[in-house]
């Protein structure tokens, strides 16, 4: 944590979803990004359609330890969100690195398959304003936020530093 940059967030111009093409297929295999996470974080082989739209597997949500067998349920949250990649440095990226960053499956800790009521939840805020209700993957949580926010060197902003300082604490 002492290597990330502190600094006001800020996003320059005005924040657009669409900035960050999300949920492609990278490999050229038929499925996206999306269904890539839930393959790889089911704990039993996945079922889907012939396009790669996943419909069934056995996910627990690491949020709130809900779990599921049909991925309507689930959403794929970006660890660090979108918006909040963007104020923290990811406005002045081009489209192909903000590209990289909502479609990262080169390490783990960057999207995770959650309940769509948790992720909803947590919305666009960052550990200052949310934490997951399962206080058991707090740790975990914010080791992976610090993570992603380092690997992509994005920064935080002081009340962020604050929340992930006193979660650790206690880890």
């Amino acid at each position: 944590m002492a290597e990330l940059t502190v600094r006001s967030e800020a996003g320059g111009t005005t924040y657009d979803r669409d900035a960050f093409r999300h949920w492609i297929d990278a490999d050229g295999d038929g499925c996206t990004t999306r269904a890539e996470v839930l393959k790889d974080e089911s704990s039993t082989s996945t079922g889907h359609t012939g396009t790669c739209t996943i419909t069934s597997g056995s996910w627990t949500s690491a949020y709130d330890g809900v779990r599921f067998t049909d991925a309507g349920g689930m959403d794929i949250d970006h660890m660090v969100p979108l918006k909040e990649a963007w104020i923290s440095g990811a406005s002045g990226w081009s489209a192909t690195k903000r590209e990289d960053f909502a479609n990262d499956l080169g390490d783990g800790r960057s999207l995770i398959a959650v309940s769509a009521s948790s992720n909803r939840s947590k919305s666009d805020q960052d550990p200052d304003s949310w934490m997951p209700p399962a206080t058991s993957y707090r740790c975990t949580y914010v080791s992976d936020w610090i993570a992603v926010k380092h690997r992509w060197g994005l920064a935080v902003d002081s009340a962020e530093k604050t929340a992930l300082r006193e979660v650790l604490a206690g880890c």
